[in-house]
């Protein structure tokens, strides 16, 4: 398919299912995940494979054609908070867009929000772990998004990369994720933005093209697969582990993530409007495409070696692997190639159990005190990697590919 035909299905941006020249290189199995139990609560049920970004796609592409984008990325660096006005300069195109796709979904809950500002105070460094080991470690395990992070311009500064992806998830559990002086809204727009210069750019990319089993990038369903990665797999694993979740705290920390993947341009059809539908949607798309490939294999050598500059003695690769190993399960960090560690497997099999119920006050009796110390510093240290407020982060939209 050449790059006019390429952009041709950008700007359509619909339901391209019938296109069976499309349809013989995608694997993922036929969409039958119902809109009725969406946000939307209702919708057209095109396979989410062949919809992208029909509003933000071709007008990137034409900022990228027209070198307009270092000067827009330069603008942007200013606009950091939610309620900021844009930037004077921004092309008009951009401009209107931008106003439109900062705005808030009519849906949104501003009770729910508030609510979800609770939960992630009382469960940030929980969650800071388990964005890092379980939701990050499992996306060098999904093939399509491996290969777009690996080929795409970030793939060459991986830590940076991380780091921008990292943002997203500090920025939502922030205290005023979606309000007036938060970042929340202004990170989701900008990710949007950097989206649709992928989708742009990666299919120009030979190494990205000879190794992708798809003709343009970041598809509805993938950007579903990631979402899926995050709030539903996190949830799966507080559940697993015993935290005591009030219904109300549960209900608004899928409501913050509702509201993100909306802000992020996943149509309301495609978003689950309960975690009875997350977890049916996921066990459809997430679940069956999980594989190796040697792009998420170099990733996730790269994750794992963030915390050796923080301290060696807490959060040295091996804990941070055998912690991987831990979350997501032998056959995948065997995938990604994880060395067994036989201490810590052992440990956190038999201790991670009771270090949460005694943490979370369930168990009268506490777990050896240099025990819950580890755990409870490796936690702290670990989400200081992955939710750190500290970085001096700037999403911008790219102009090219991975250097070869």
């Amino acid at each position: 398919m050449d790059k006019l035909s390429r952009r041709g299905l950008l700007v359509a941006g619909g339901a391209l299912g019938a296109l069976g020249s499309l349809g013989v290189a995608a694997p993922a199995r036929a969409w039958t995940w119902s809109p009725s139990g969406s946000v939307a609560g209702a919708g057209a049920g095109a396979d989410p494979r062949w919809v992208w970004d029909p509003e933000a796609d071709p007008l990137v592409a034409s900022l990228i054609d027209r070198g307009a984008v270092p000067g827009v990325n330069q603008l942007l660096r200013t606009w950091t908070r939610n309620a900021q006005p844009l930037p004077a300069g921004l092309p008009a195109d951009l401009r209107d867009f931008m106003e439109y796709a900062r705005q808030m979904p009519a849906w949104a809950d501003p009770d729910k929000l508030a609510t979800a500002v609770r939960f992630n105070d009382k469960r940030g460094l929980y969650l800071g772990v388990l964005y890092g080991f379980a939701s990050g470690m499992m996306s060098t395990a999904i093939p399509r998004e491996a290969r777009a992070v690996y080929y795409s311009q970030g793939g060459a500064d991986m830590k940076d990369r991380i780091a921008k992806t990292a943002k997203l998830g500090y920025d939502i559990g922030a205290r005023d994720a979606y309000l007036p002086d938060g970042e929340m809204i202004v990170t989701c727009v900008k990710t949007r933005l950097v989206h649709a210069a992928v989708r742009h750019l990666l299919p120009q990319s030979p190494r990205w093209e000879g190794a992708a089993d798809e003709e343009i990038p970041i598809s509805q369903r993938d950007m579903m697969v990631t979402w899926h990665s995050l709030p539903t797999t996190v949830m799966q694993k507080l559940t697993a582990w015993g935290v005591p979740i009030p219904a109300d705290e549960s209900d608004a920390f899928l409501h913050s993530w509702q509201v993100c993947a909306h802000m992020l341009g996943i149509k309301d059809e495609y978003i689950p409007a309960t975690w009875a539908e997350a977890n049916s949607q996921s066990r459809q798309i997430l679940d069956p495409v999980l594989a190796p490939t040697n792009e998420g294999i170099a990733l996730a050598d790269i994750l794992l070696s963030l915390g050796e500059p923080i301290d060696a003695g807490i959060l040295t690769k091996p804990i941070l692997g055998s912690f991987t190993r831990f979350l997501l399960g032998d056959q995948i960090a065997g995938w990604l190639r994880i060395p067994r560690e036989p201490l810590w497997d052992t440990l956190l099999r038999t201790a991670w159990g009771p270090f949460v119920l005694v943490r979370e006050g369930l168990l009268p009796f506490p777990l050896a005190p240099a025990a819950y110390w580890l755990f409870e510093e490796f936690l702290r240290r670990a989400a200081l990697i992955f939710l750190n407020e500290g970085w001096p982060i700037s999403i911008e939209i790219p102009t090219a590919n991975r250097p070869s």
